[in-house]
């Protein structure tokens, strides 16, 4: 009996490999098709297929917080991959969602991808000011900011977001929950907790002042008042999703008052609450 030679897979059309390769996730194509060959690897590197850089949901499916995570190795190992997805788009880069990333790689990204549409940056202790401005003023096609548990992104980044990128409609600006800081992450990750005592009602302000257009609005765990939440909501009257979860300086009364000036609100999560006790 004779053998049979199955399909030569190396003589597959660029148009067939890249069908093939659009149906895997980008983990797939980083530990599967790029180490079978040449004409694989540069199919994976295809402008088309790399439009999005996604590690969020790869984070979110490992159980805790790794401490490899926090380590400067681990980032500048994120800002290499990073950095080559940037190269392979050819600036055609719309979605960047990651975590533990430097400034090295976010000012890459606003360098060579004007059209970016998606940036979530959620627990970057390496990334500042220095390069979200320059995402601030070389984005300006931007529609969803999420700088959740970033604490080296202040209040300045959030005001240049603001004015210069007038299609923003989901911002993501949640703080730690106070457990979390003390159960999953370095103990120096939050060097100066105290200095977010002030930003509540800043992030408001501008934000209202700024982001008239904004849709669905995050500030789990921030310092705002009932002033400066009145202030948000009277400037972004478009608001339809609200999440206020942990905001202990906020009373029922004055969430209730802000949020009756938002017409097209369709859900809202508060927080907490004490009883009242008579």
């Amino acid at each position: 009996m004779g053998w049979e030679l199955g399909p030569d897979w190396t003589e597959l059309t660029q148009e067939c490999l890249l069908d093939i390769f659009s149906r895997l996730s980008l983990e797939e194509r980083w530990t599967g098709p790029m180490f079978v060959c040449k004409t694989w690897m540069n199919g994976c590197q295809d402008p088309s297929l790399n439009l999005v850089f996604d590690l969020e949901t790869k984070f979110q499916s490992l159980p805790g917080s790794l401490s490899c995570w926090w380590s400067p190795e681990f980032g500048d190992k994120i800002d290499s991959v990073l950095r080559s997805v940037v190269d392979w788009s050819q600036g055609g880069l719309k979605e960047v969602r990651v975590s533990h990333c430097t400034d090295s790689s976010i000012s890459y990204v606003a360098e060579r991808c004007p059209n970016l549409e998606v940036l979530s940056v959620k627990y970057c202790p390496k990334v500042t000011d220095d390069s979200m401005l320059k995402i601030a003023l070389m984005c300006p096609n931007l529609k969803e900011l999420d700088i959740s548990f970033s604490y080296k992104i202040s209040c300045v980044c959030v005001d240049m977001v603001g004015k210069s990128c007038k299609s923003i409609q989901t911002f993501k600006r949640n703080l730690m929950d106070p457990a979390e800081v003390t159960k999953s992450v370095p103990s120096n990750y939050v060097e100066d907790p105290s200095i977010f005592l002030i930003y509540g009602n800043i992030d408001a302000y501008v934000i209202g002042k700024h982001m008239h257009q904004l849709k669905h609005l995050e500030l789990r765990f921030s310092t705002l008042s009932n002033n400066g939440l009145a202030q948000l909501c009277e400037g972004c009257s478009n608001l339809e999703y609200l999440d206020l979860c942990g905001c202990n300086k906020l009373t029922s009364d004055g969430v209730t008052n802000s949020i009756s000036n938002l017409k097209h609100l369709k859900e809202i999560k508060k927080p907490s609450f004490p009883a009242f006790i008579i």
